[in-house]
């Protein structure tokens, strides 16, 4: 189970002041372009999963590694998140390749692709991988050594009909680190909500969600 918190910024500018106030535990920046895939009949999505490869890098042609990941049965509730997942490395030329090709994704060696196709029967002859399209992402991951360590990611997601901005962060203990959270947020200036959607659900729904 992963448990996150998901706070939304309104907009750019909130996103720019967020940015250069945590500039100095900045880490790294990651370029992501998320890909989803389905049968046509969007089986997995009917019973609220996603199977999702993700390719990091700048360039389209050459990503430097990717992600597979199944996530199933999402939660969230006043900015805290909760969903199944489970992910595992692909070889990123192979997911170019599922990419221009996507039921080929099907007969990769994968426990994921294998646990897909026996609990939802998807991704054989009868119901093949089909890519739905995706978003891409910036995704800036802070440091906060004062408290812990803890690993915040603010990202900037694109959409074909939109940008969203949040801040992200993974814990065990996702009361203590929503206020942590608030807190930083207050002292930064920087307005936010609960977000009340995942990426996902806002790409499958074609517009932007809360």
């Amino acid at each position: 189970m992963e448990v996150e918190i998901k706070l939304r910024l309104p907009d750019a500018a909130a996103h720019r002041r967020l940015s250069s106030y945590l500039s100095p535990f900045l880490r790294r920046t990651h370029a992501q372009r998320n890909l989803f895939f389905d049968a046509a009949a969007r089986t997995l999505a009917a019973a609220t999963a996603a199977l999702r490869v993700r390719l990091y890098g700048s360039d389209d042609l050459a990503p430097s590694r990717a992600v597979l990941a199944l996530k199933r049965r999402p939660r969230i509730d006043a900015g805290v998140s909760r969903v199944e997942e489970v992910e595992e490395p692909l070889d990123p030329a192979l997911a170019l390749a599922c990419a221009a090709d996507p039921a080929r994704l099907g007969a990769v060696d994968s426990p994921i692709v294998r646990l897909v196709a026996s609990e939802y029967g998807v991704g054989g002859i009868a119901a093949p991988f089909v890519c739905l399209g995706g978003f891409r992402n910036t995704r800036n991951v802070y440091e906060l050594e004062d408290e812990g360590g803890l690993v915040l990611e603010l990202d900037e997601t694109r959409f074909d009909f939109g940008t969203s901005y949040e801040l992200e962060c993974e814990t065990a203990d996702p009361d203590r680190v929503k206020e942590v959270l608030e807190k930083l947020l207050t002292v930064a200036g920087v307005p936010y909500a609960y977000s009340r959607s995942n990426k996902f659900a806002c790409f499958m729904a074609g517009k932007l969600l809360p």
